[in-house]
């Protein structure tokens, strides 16, 4: 009896060792697969802060116009009896481009032009008496008022060229009856290119003249130049725009009035600018944060930003250089979780 009771104790014992030994065995097995896991989530990349070259640059779109360009429309009604309009041809300024004549018209001109002869003797003698007093003021302004009535007529006859350019397409031929709404066709500028474009409200402070700018056309990979001579001095209140114009500087049969262009502007450089991976970021609803590595831990630090860049950021405060930058693996992340991280790399 007491040998059996003997052995039950025995495989007892040894039954309760057994289950103590795997109890411990999976409570081990846990522990070591929970801190393999809780080390895995911490091992993330970082990037060392250093000082970098900012260029900021806006863009904007713009267009192309003629330095001159106006609509050629004449003054009177009237028939066109003689047409000077080189289609895409440059002209001197003054040159007669277009001659408008009828009948009623003419008649009244040649007695226009024969009392012209006239006014001008009696203008002469009239000069002449003024000298001695032969004459009254009156009378002599009178005549001479006269004489330029004349003149004034006879050039509204008339359509000259207002500056050197060139003619566009012509919209009327000999014959016809125009009024003073009737389109004769355009001149333009040909040797003289300005920009237009519009900057934001915030960027207007640092719009001056003299500043330079590039731009290319519309699916084109030219790029030009021009020089900002003027802008509005006053910003669209639709808009919140400011309106700039300025010079271009090269030449190119691409460069046509009206044509649209990609402005790029240079606002200036910071050698020393702080820049981080813009996937550091941490946007919160009333700050931005980035995490810092010291002494092997997280340390979430709030930071202010600056020029936003495709892959980069500025920081304007929060951080300085040498601060290690946590870049991935920032949501398995909180505060003074111990860190297992890699320099990805030392440039941006």
């Amino acid at each position: 009896m007491k040998k059996s009771t003997i052995w039950i104790a025995v495989i007892f014992i040894l039954l309760a060792a057994l289950f103590i030994k795997v109890g411990f065995g999976k409570s081990s097995d846990k522990d070591k697969k929970k801190e393999g896991k809780e080390k895995a989530q911490k091992k993330v990349t970082a990037y060392i802060v250093k000082p970098s070259l900012l260029v900021t640059e806006i863009s904007v779109s713009g267009s192309l116009l003629a330095y001159d360009e106006v609509e050629l429309k004449n003054e009177v009604a009237g028939r066109v009896v003689m047409i000077n309009l080189p289609e895409g041809k440059s002209v001197k300024k003054g040159t007669l481009l277009v001659k408008l004549f009828d009948e009623d018209l003419q008649s009244t001109l040649k007695k226009q032009e024969a009392q012209l002869a006239i006014q001008q003797q009696i203008y002469k003698r009239q000069s002449e008496l003024l000298k001695v007093n032969g004459i009254s003021q009156n009378d002599y302004d009178q005549t001479g008022l006269q004489l330029n009535s004349l003149k004034t007529l006879i050039r509204k006859t008339e359509i000259r060229a207002p500056f050197d350019g060139v003619i566009g397409l012509r919209a009327v031929s000999v014959g016809a009856i125009v009024t003073p709404s009737t389109l004769m066709t355009t001149i333009r500028t040909d040797n003289k290119i300005k920009l237009d474009f519009s900057v934001p409200e915030k960027y207007s402070s640092v719009i001056h003249s003299g500043m330079k700018v590039d731009f290319s056309m519309n699916n084109a990979d030219n790029k030009y130049n021009a020089t900002v001579i003027a802008t509005e001095k006053g910003i669209d209140t639709a808009t919140r725009n400011l309106k700039v114009r300025a010079m271009v500087n090269s030449h190119s049969t691409e460069l046509i009035s009206g044509a649209y262009a990609n402005v790029t502007l240079r606002l200036g450089e910071n050698k020393n600018a702080l820049l981080i991976p813009s996937n550091s970021l941490i946007p919160q609803e009333e700050s931005k944060t980035v995490i810092v590595a010291r002494n092997g831990k997280a340390h979430f630090v709030v930071v202010k930003t600056g020029t936003r860049q495709p892959t980069n950021i500025e920081i304007t405060d929060g951080i300085q250089v040498g601060d290690t930058i946590i870049t991935s693996g920032l949501q398995f992340l909180k505060e003074d979780s111990k860190l297992y991280y890699s320099i990805v790399t030392d440039k941006l």
